[in-house]
């Protein structure tokens, strides 16, 4: 849960920063190009590990290292799962303030908003992790 917060406040300095005018907003605006290249390689990043967090604990390794060694394989698939979100969210933040470009702020609310879906609460760890009892639901 640490994690999920040290990104948020990371976004917020961001913010912060940038709208109190401590750093210049757009400073790459003008480098069309390069901006053109971090919005394909954002889109492409946003639109990959949104779908993949989400799913993440119901791919069959992911599931059966849940199973095998419960709340180790909790912590560590849960930071993956928190850090696919979080880290792509502050790079479009940034992006957002660099180039100006509406649409790193779109992908960066989009984030946000998908971590209201992974968000780790006890209820949430303890339904996450598979008993013996229940059978694994996975992807072929």
């Amino acid at each position: 849960m640490q994690l999920l917060w040290y990104a948020c406040g990371i976004a917020v300095a961001l913010i912060v920063v940038y709208e109190c005018g401590w750093l210049q907003m757009g400073a790459l605006a003008e480098q069309t190009q390069k901006g053109f290249y971090a919005a394909v390689v954002m889109e492409l990043t946003t639109m990959v590990m949104v779908p993949m967090a989400l799913r993440l604990f119901k791919f069959r390794f992911v599931s059966n290292m849940l199973r095998d060694y419960k709340e180790k394989a909790l912590l560590k698939w849960g930071a993956v799962r928190i850090l696919m979100l979080c880290v792509p969210m502050v790079l479009n933040t940034l992006c957002y303030y660099l180039f100006m470009n509406a649409a790193f702020a779109y992908m960066a609310i989009i984030l946000f908003l998908c971590l209201f879906f992974v968000y780790p609460t006890t209820d949430r760890c303890y339904a996450e992790i598979p008993t013996d009892e229940q059978p694994l639901q996975t992807q072929k």
